[in-house]
């Protein structure tokens, strides 16, 4: 009989993941924001 495996530990990794996932989400919204931004001054203009 194998010797049973340990799970992995993705406690770590999900931890990563969502850390990448919230650094994405907070980069689009911040884009968005500043295209927004610009294009509201530029039709002010």
């Amino acid at each position: 009989m194998a010797p049973k495996r340990k799970p992995p530990a993705l406690q770590q990794k999900k931890e990563e993941v969502n850390r990448k996932a919230i650094a994405w989400t907070a980069a689009s919204v911040g884009g968005l924001i500043i295209i927004i931004g610009a294009l509201i001054i530029i039709a002010n203009m």
